[in-house]
């Protein structure tokens, strides 16, 4: 039997942001729309992750070159 990707249906890709207009600890969520999910959590955090993340390019997809 082989294994197969997860599919997640119904939740849009994107980034969700919380906690930066507040003395809250901020927190970013980041779905990928490959399906790949990441979580920081802390200010220096989520400024690495909001640097890294672009909308409509997947850095988990590997380009082919012929």
């Amino acid at each position: 039997m082989t294994e197969q990707p997860t599919l997640v249906t119904g939740i849009p890709a994107g980034l969700t942001v919380r906690g930066l207009d507040r003395e809250d600890t901020p927190v970013v969520d980041w779905l990928c729309s490959c399906g790949h999910h990441e979580r920081a959590t802390g200010r220096t955090a989520v400024q690495q992750l909001l640097a890294r993340a672009h909308a409509g390019h997947c850095p988990h997809r590997r380009e082919v070159t012929s």
